[in-house]
C-alpha cells in the first residue's frame, strides 16, 4: 500500500488560490453586478483551455488506441473534482452506446461523496491507491487524475498507483508545474487564474474541468468510430425524446420517410447504425449487424461497402 504523501498546509503558491484585487467588493456589488463579474470572469476559461489543445489530442488519441483494443479510461478525484469525472463517464453510455465499464469515474469517499461532502478523505494517498487497486487497473488502460490544485493526495496516490501498475497517466490541474503534472505521463494543465471568489474551484476550475473531459471523452468517441460526421449515431434509446431523435438521424443520413426509419429503428433494435445500414443496403438486420462488425463499427465505413 502506498504510503501518506506528506502534503504542506500552506496553498498560498497555487495561482488558484490567489486573492485577486479586483473583487474584493464583490459582498457589496449588486446582484447583477456580481453575476456579470462572473460571467467575465468564465471568458478566461476558453483561453485557457486553448493554451493545451495539443496536450489534450495527444490524450485522446492514446486512449482511443486503448480503448479500441479493449482497455478503460478511469477518471479519477476528490470533491467538485470527482464528480465532473463521474459525471463525465456516466453520459459516455446512453450517448455513445458504450459499455458502462468502458468509461469509469472513481470519487474519494466512494457514492456518497457524489452528494455529501466526505470530510478527509482526500487527504489520503494511499485511499486512493486502494482504489485503483480495486478497479483492478491495468496496462491496457488509461487513468486521468482530476485535482484542480494539482497537489490532492487522494489522486496523487491514485497516479503513482496506476503508474506502477502500468497503466497511462494523465493528470488534469488548473495550476502550471503541479506535483500531479510531474508524477504523469500526460500533464493537462489549465491554468485560469484567480476564482472571483478566491479558492473556490468549482467555478472557472471546475467550468475549465469540464471542458476538458468534454473533449477527451467526445474526442475518444469519434476516433472509435461512435458518430457520423458531427452527428452522435450510436447513442442509446432509452426514452420518447432519444426514439424521435434516432428516427430522425436514419432520415438524415439515409434521406428516408419517417415511417421508413421508425420501422427500421425497431427491427434494428433500436441501434442507429444497424437501422441506416438495413435502409441504406435495402437489408435485413443481420446483414447490416455484420457489416458493422467488418468495419469495426465504424458507420461510415459500412455504409461504403457495397
Amino acid at each position: 500500500m502506498t504510503n501518506e504523501t506528506p502534503t504542506p498546509d500552506r496553498t498560498d503558491g497555487l495561482a488558484t488560490e490567489q486573492i485577486d484585487p479586483r473583487f474584493r467588493d464583490l459582498d457589496l456589488a449588486p446582484t447583477l453586478q456580481v453575476l456579470s463579474t462572473m460571467n467575465e470572469a468564465e471568458r478566461a476559461v476558453p483561453e485557457a483551455v486553448a493554451a493545451v489543445l495539443p496536450a489534450i489530442a495527444a490524450v485522446v488519441d492514446a486512449t482511443a488506441l486503448r480503448l479500441r483494443d479493449g482497455g478503460r479510461l478511469f477518471y479519477i478525484g476528490a470533491g467538485t473534482s470527482g464528480r465532473l469525472g463521474v459525471l463525465d463517464a456516466a453520459e459516455c453510455p446512453p450517448t455513445f452506446h458504450t459499455d458502462p465499464g468502458m468509461v469509469q469515474g472513481i470519487i474519494a469517499g466512494g457514492r456518497e461523496a457524489m452528494f455529501l461532502a466526505v470530510e478527509g478523505v482526500e487527504d489520503s494517498a494511499a485511499a486512493g491507491a486502494a482504489d485503483i487497486e480495486a478497479a483492478e487497473v491495468g496496462p491496457g488502460d488509461v487513468v486521468v487524475g482530476i485535482a484542480a490544485s494539482g497537489r490532492t493526495p487522494y489522486v496523487l496516490g491514485a497516479a503513482d498507483a496506476a503508474a506502477r501498475l502500468g497503466a497511462l497517466t494523465v493528470g488534469l490541474a488548473c495550476n502550471t508545474g503541479s506535483e500531479l503534472g510531474r508524477r504523469v505521463v500526460h500533464a493537462l494543465e489549465v491554468e485560469v487564474g484567480p476564482e472571483v471568489l478566491a479558492g473556490s474551484t468549482r467555478l472557472k476550475a471546475g467550468s475549465a474541468t469540464k471542458q476538458v473531459l468534454n473533449m477527451i471523452s467526445t474526442g475518444v468517441m469519434i476516433r472509435l468510430g461512435k458518430t457520423y460526421q458531427n452527428l452522435m449515431v450510436d447513442l442509446s434509446v432509452t426514452n420518447a425524446k432519444l426514439r424521435d431523435r434516432a428516427e430522425r438521424l436514419v432520415m438524415a443520413i439515409t434521406g428516408t420517410t419517417r415511417d421508413i426509419a421508425a420501422r427500421a429503428l425497431e427491427d434494428a433494435g433500436l441501434r442507429v447504425p444497424v437501422a441506416v445500414l438495413m435502409v441504406h443496403h435495402r437489408a435485413d438486420r443481420d446483414y447490416a449487424e455484420r457489416a458493422l462488425e467488418r468495419a469495426g463499427g465504424v458507420l461510415r465505413q459500412a455504409l461504403q461497402v457495397k
